[in-house]
């Protein structure tokens, strides 16, 4: 998508003006093409999805697709708009179309048009998300390792062989840290690959490589990432992703086996993007989201139904119903073999999404309802009540890990105490 922006940039400057664009431009350029963008799903033929074929592209053999494309384009001309690009997702039996409006008219009517047509299946504006990386001072410990007891969690599970789908910005797989870590990387945005911070900070704080005498110690050391680069560095240093993108990288994450996927961003409620959750939660898998401090509810997708929203444990105020996880003070993988701190709900999902991947080891036919249900909390386990929340959150880890194994994972004094503590 910002390619595109830049290259329909470059070509409304005079010759040899192009090398002069700066970067600001070219995002500038992007947002102003974004707000006028929108989503068209065309329905898919039933016959079209074969469940036992791991769709995860462009399908260049599907004759049906070029047909249609064209469809796409003869409803890009009757409403007087551009067909970007578009994207297959048979899982839940749509073709996507990004397209674009000229000038800055309302969005509003052209979608009310699209929608009475009935090759239409739905069609939405383009929304944008932004990844949840905070400002709060740092702790120069690994609260986790501390806290939740890591070394003795591994004992019982390292998350071994589970796909934890990271859709986030671009991961640098080549870090010491995440080396063999990777087992899926695909690239969604269109603009030039790269090694971010955001997404390589989520995928350390999951699956860093344990024992190695490098950096720190994933929650899930031995889970397998889909790094699925679904978002962006902006000029500004934030993390931005849009519909399009999200849509295209969950899609991939259904169909190629991820047990848990990780959502650490928040924007509005979409609905590609809920259709794609729901399929998600009806195959078991497991959804984990950052809650959003500036909105009540956590924002989306935190609040939406299935997904498991998770709060940073330094926040004053929480959703109701979300987990609180170590957020501020995280020392985690970054671009270029380097560590650093980091602190924001984006982060403390990722502890989750980790400790969803130990859980998944254990039982791999639970689902998100059962896993949350698993995870023990402050409400009823007076032992981690005793943890410094600011820190740790209101996870006990230990009495997770106890409860799914029912053994005693660190220094409990006896199984029948934890299943007492048990609701």
């Amino acid at each position: 998508m910002l390619a595109a922006a830049m290259l329909a940039l470059c070509a409304a400057l005079p010759a040899g003006a192009a090398a002069q664009v700066s970067p600001a431009t070219v995002e500038k350029a992007a947002a102003a093409a974004a707000s006028r963008q929108l989503l068209v799903m065309l329905r898919l033929p039933p016959q079209h999805f074969h469940p036992d074929a791991a769709y995860a592209g462009r399908y260049p053999d599907d004759g049906g697709r070029a047909a249609r494309r064209r469809a796409g384009q003869e409803l890009a001309r009757k409403h007087g708009l551009k067909l970007v690009d578009d994207w297959p997702m048979p899982v839940i039996g749509i073709d996507c179309y990004v397209m674009e409006q000229a000038g800055d008219a309302p969005l509003e009517p052209v979608l009310e048009a699209l929608a009475r047509d009935p090759r239409v299946a739905w069609a939405q504006p383009m929304n944008t998300y932004q990844g949840l990386a905070g400002d709060d001072p740092l702790y120069p410990v690994q609260p986790a390792a501390k806290y939740w007891k890591l070394a003795q969690l591994h004992k019982s599970s390292t998350g071994r062989g589970v796909r934890v789908a990271v859709i986030d910005s671009g991961i640098d797989a080549g870090h010491p840290d995440l080396a063999g870590q990777v087992r899926q990387q695909q690239d969604f945005v269109g603009s030039p690959a790269a090694a971010e911070l955001h997404g390589t900070a989520v995928a350390g704080i999951i699956a860093a490589r344990a024992g190695n005498g490098l950096g720190i110690a994933g929650i899930a050391p031995d889970a397998r990432v889909l790094a699925l680069r679904a978002c962006w560095t902006d000029v500004a240093g934030l993390t931005r992703c849009n519909s399009f993108t999200l849509g295209k990288a969950l899609n991939f994450a259904i169909t190629n086996g991820a047990k848990v996927i990780n959502l650490s961003l928040s924007g509005p409620a979409d609905r590609l993007l809920q259709t794609l959750l729901d399929t998600a939660a009806a195959r078991g898998m497991v959804v984990v989201g950052a809650a959003d401090p500036q909105r009540a509810d956590g924002g989306f997708p935190a609040s939406y139904p299935g997904v498991i929203a998770v709060a940073g444990a330094d926040r004053a105020h929480a959703p109701a119903g979300a987990l609180l996880a170590p957020g501020a003070g995280i020392p985690t993988t970054m671009p270029g073999a380097r560590w650093g701190f980091v602190s924001g709900p984006s982060y403390a999902a990722a502890h989750v999404a980790g400790l969803a991947a130990l859980l998944v080891q254990l039982d791999p036919s639970a689902n998100a309802a059962q896993l949350r249900d698993t995870i023990r909390t402050a409400a009823n386990n007076a032992a981690v009540q005793a943890f410094p929340v600011a820190q740790a959150g209101n996870i006990d880890a230990c009495a997770t890990i106890a409860h799914a194994t029912g053994a005693c994972a660190c220094s409990c004094p006896s199984i029948a105490a934890v299943k007492a503590s048990s609701p």
